[in-house]
């Protein structure tokens, strides 16, 4: 399994994490969380895109996507799920729950809010079950294939090797953390977010088979693997598809086809999406002019460039800029979330 790939797009999709809250459920205990674009501006208003994840802690319960007539999955102490795509969901102590109203999510509480340690689900039932439950930043346009590629619900049981070792370990922490009130929390918290998301998917991508579709799949794929590893290693360079196969040691017709094949567009494409990402984060940290952010990419000409921009974003690379200050005033206004 080659991680240098995933390592490059989890750096420049900007991951940024917290963990809100620690539920303990009763028996009889549901609830539906709403989808990322209802949650996304009341909870971190500064991100593009919303991922809520939950580890089970204590016992066992149910997670279902709201509203698919997919069997829900069964959870243990130790799994961990990811909704990656941002879709509502539910999560139940009971498999019957579809059958009963679900409370929904409304009652979170809002970014200007101190949030509790936990919360108490369990009325007078017996504790069914504890979960940590949270939410996950991260960049999606102009282009984000991890996210892309990830189902819309991943499941990641204990007993996944060797991650669960991780897991585990960064699920103490977390909940550790959270149940304490001291200086640096918050940024804690985040870092542990982002390492349990980071965890959870490197779990999941070594437990795929070894001909597994997309974006995934096409990491270890002799082919597409190694062209991927070329382009993200240099994505400034001035690649043709010549150099690139020649690079990559096949033909340019073999390339072109298992690369295609594999990830639905033609490596010179995937290459021009690529740098559309890496001028994004750019442009969002704010750091880099724009004549150095087109140099970054690639592109030898400022126009050139923009042009490009453009026409995968929808928008010039001052009006992208502008919006991401905008999106970070939001949440600075906000406040950052306090865990006491």
């Amino acid at each position: 399994m080659d991680n240098d790939v995933l390592s490059d797009v989890l750096r420049t999709v900007r991951l940024s994490g917290a963990i809100f809250y620690e539920v303990r459920a009763g028996s009889t205990w549901a609830a539906e969380t709403p989808p990322a674009q209802w949650l996304a501006p009341r909870l971190m208003p500064q991100t593009p895109h919303l991922i809520a994840y939950h580890v089970v802690t204590r016992g066992d319960c149910w997670a279902a996507l709201a509203g698919d007539a997919a069997p829900p999955v069964h959870l243990v102490t130790g799994s961990i799920v990811l909704f990656a795509h941002g879709d509502a969901h539910v999560m139940a102590t009971d498999i019957g729950f579809r059958s009963r109203p679900l409370s929904r999510a409304d009652g979170l509480p809002s970014p200007e809010e101190s949030l509790p340690s936990y919360i108490d689900a369990h009325g007078d039932d017996d504790e069914r079950a504890r979960l940590l439950c949270g939410f996950l930043g991260c960049d999606v346009q102009p282009f984000n294939p991890l996210i892309q590629a990830l189902p819309r619900l991943l499941h990641v049981g204990p007993d996944a090797v060797p991650a669960n070792v991780s897991l585990a370990a960064l699920t103490a922490a977390a909940v550790a953390e959270s149940s304490m009130t001291r200086i640096g929390s918050v940024s804690v918290l985040a870092r542990l977010s982002e390492l349990l998301f980071i965890e959870a998917v490197r779990s999941y991508m070594e437990s795929l088979p070894a001909d597994q579709p997309g974006w995934l799949g096409a990491l270890v794929d002799t082919c597409v693997g190694r062209t991927l590893r070329l382009l993200h290693g240099d994505p400034a360079r001035a690649w043709t598809l010549q150099i690139l196969a020649r690079e990559a040691g096949f033909s340019r017709t073999v390339l072109v086809e298992r690369f295609t094949r594999a990830l639905g567009v033609a490596p010179m494409g995937y290459l021009l999406k690529w740098r559309m990402q890496i001028a994004a984060s750019l442009l969002s940290d704010g750091g880099l002019g724009i004549a150095r952010v087109s140099s970054a990419v690639g592109y030898g000409s400022e126009e050139a460039f923009s042009r490009a921009f453009k026409r995968c974003t929808g928008y010039s690379p001052a009006e992208w800029r502008h919006r991401a200050v905008q999106a970070d005033d939001a949440g600075t206004r906000a406040n950052t979330i306090r865990v006491d």
